[in-house]
């Protein structure tokens, strides 16, 4: 398996509600939702940089794609991380997200390794780390 990643796929509670909190709200690129004509095809995709790419997919879908059943899911299984390239951006995101409709988990503030990171919960309860650190500056 070579090292890459080309899509990170999160299961959501209601499509269209994730859909307006990735599109309107913070602003990610996308083309909508496709695949309605397939039953448990519906699913939208966000193009983050380049050869990555966000999806999100009914967590029913997913759970019948796979043949796995459903259970409760939990927020502290994974993160995703949002690098910027300031503080005062993390602190811009953090708002942006939290007008969105996110759950403000845990207000920015410095980190112990010498960063400075927040996070939020999008609606379908996945954390999100926005997160400055001046090691692993975005090359944007």
């Amino acid at each position: 398996m070579k090292p890459r990643i080309t899509v990170i796929t999160i299961g959501v509670d209601d499509l269209e509600r994730a859909l307006q909190f990735y599109r309107d709200g913070l602003g990610l690129p996308t083309e909508g939702i496709m695949g309605e004509e397939f039953e448990h095809g519906a699913v939208a995709f966000f193009d983050l940089q380049e050869g990555l790419r966000l999806a999100i997919w009914p967590r029913e879908s997913i759970a019948h794609d796979t043949g796995i059943s459903e259970y409760k899911p939990n927020p502290a299984e994974f993160t995703l991380g949002h690098n910027v390239s300031s503080k005062a951006q993390v602190d811009e995101v953090m708002r942006q997200a939290e007008k969105a409709g996110a759950r403000i988990v845990k207000q920015a503030q410095n980190t112990f390794w010498g960063g400075y990171a927040g996070y939020f919960q999008d609606p379908d309860t996945h954390l999100w780390e926005v997160v400055w650190n001046p090691d692993m500056l975005p090359e944007d």
